[in-house]
């Protein structure tokens, strides 16, 4: 029977980092949708090449700061219980490489290839692993004073603030120390709107990832005993809630549509094995009008040329799930209590200070050291023909 359990529990996990590894063609397509069309063949390329270089840092690095635990035995000890533990890192590596892929998103287009890889592992090797073991391996007694304090530990079942938060707010230095797209803003003041470039490829993108988020989110369990159809379901009810409230704040904008789903999953991730369903649709709700409300103004009013918008997205309403879950899982509230509303808070405070300090020096160091952004030439031939020296649609055939 123990060995029964083990195995289970390896499948479960597995079929949850598979689906999870999945969603990063969606954040793949997404970029490639909504960039130009001379930026489309390296959002691709970022996106696979990010995943790799994560992985070598999580690997080496990043796993023994976020647990403590490294991968130098024998491969003998490795496979103890069929391997769980390697299943386990496979799953948790897909959250950590969904930093960088969140980061992409936000400096497409004018960001230099290589210093961005640098930045990929310095990032998942060290500074979300550092906030990962404070809020899922008790580093530091963090977790443990709060629970002295206020009777409850800081929750996040599947990473609105430790993934989603952590995400978009790292990627606001570098979208900030970069500077807008050439032409993106004028002196005059006026704005050129730069049009994705492909409505299906974001759609398909914006489908990929919602899919694979119930896999994100109901894997989180992490072992087959744990698993909740709660989470399903407030999944599901927080994305319904983000795509209607976007679809109508967003004044019928299919960018707005598509990524309202994406906003009320961020949101869901830290309640969801807590909140009522009607609980979760309102947390939806209210990411979704969050994000086309602040991705307005970030690029109409404030002049920040976030593309994707990832920190609207996911720093914001990743931060505002991680203090809906201290809401809306209350038992007051139809949730199922253990949680208080100020660990939620402070910890996402914390998050949010460790994603600043760390991106600000990471960037920081690597624009000075390195340059983060290619030269208005390159930029204005495109980051495909410069940094891959192909176009994803080859404007002319050889005859020879």
């Amino acid at each position: 029977m123990e060995a029964l359990k083990s195995g289970s529990d390896v499948l479960f996990i597995l079929l949850g980092g598979i689906m999870v590894l999945a969603m990063h063609a969606g954040f793949a397509f997404l970029e490639l949708g909504t960039v130009r069309r001379k930026s489309q063949v390296n959002a691709l390329v970022k996106i696979l090449t990010d995943f790799s270089v994560s992985t070598i840092a999580y690997f080496f690095v990043g796993y023994s700061v976020a647990y403590g635990v490294n991968f130098f035995a024998g491969a003998e000890t490795l496979a103890a219980k069929n391997g769980f533990e390697l299943t386990k890192f496979f799953f948790l590596l897909t959250f950590a490489a969904a930093i960088p892929a969140i980061v992409s998103g936000g400096i497409a287009e004018r960001a230099r290839f290589y210093p961005q890889l640098a930045a990929t592992f310095l990032i998942v090797g060290f500074i979300y692993p550092f906030f990962e073991g404070i809020a899922w391996n008790q580093a530091f007694g963090v977790q443990a004073w709060l629970k002295a304090t206020y009777g409850a530990e800081f929750h996040d079942f599947a990473g609105s603030v430790v993934v989603h938060a952590m995400g978009g707010w790292i990627a606001l230095p570098a979208v900030l120390l970069l500077g807008a797209r050439y032409g993106r803003y004028t002196k005059e003041g006026r704005i050129s709107a730069h049009p994705p470039s492909s409505i299906p490829f974001l759609a398909l993108g914006a489908w990929i990832l919602t899919v694979g988020w119930f896999g994100f989110n109901v894997m989180s369990a992490q072992t087959i005993d744990k698993i909740s159809g709660l989470v399903a379901m407030n999944s599901l009810m927080a994305m319904v809630g983000g795509t209607l409230v976007a679809l109508v704040a967003g004044k019928n904008d299919p960018g707005f549509v598509h990524n309202g789903p994406l906003a009320g999953l961020v949101a869901v991730c830290a309640g969801s094995d807590l909140m009522h369903p009607i609980g979760a649709l309102l947390v939806g709700g209210v990411a979704g009008g969050l994000f086309v409300g602040m991705f307005t103004l970030t690029q109409n009013r404030w002049k920040i040329d976030d593309v994707l918008g990832v920190w609207p997205l996911h720093g914001l309403c990743g931060a505002w799930g991680g203090i809906a879950a201290g809401i809306f899982g209350s038992r007051a509230l139809g949730g199922l209590g253990g949680v208080a509303l100020m660990p939620q808070l402070l910890m996402t405070g914390l998050a949010i200070v460790v994603a600043l300090l760390g991106s600000g020096i990471v960037y920081g160091l690597l624009k000075s050291v390195f340059g983060l952004r290619l030269d208005q030439e390159q930029e204005y031939n495109g980051a495909d023909l410069s940094i891959h020296k192909i176009s994803a649609t080859a404007e002319r055939e050889s005859n020879w």
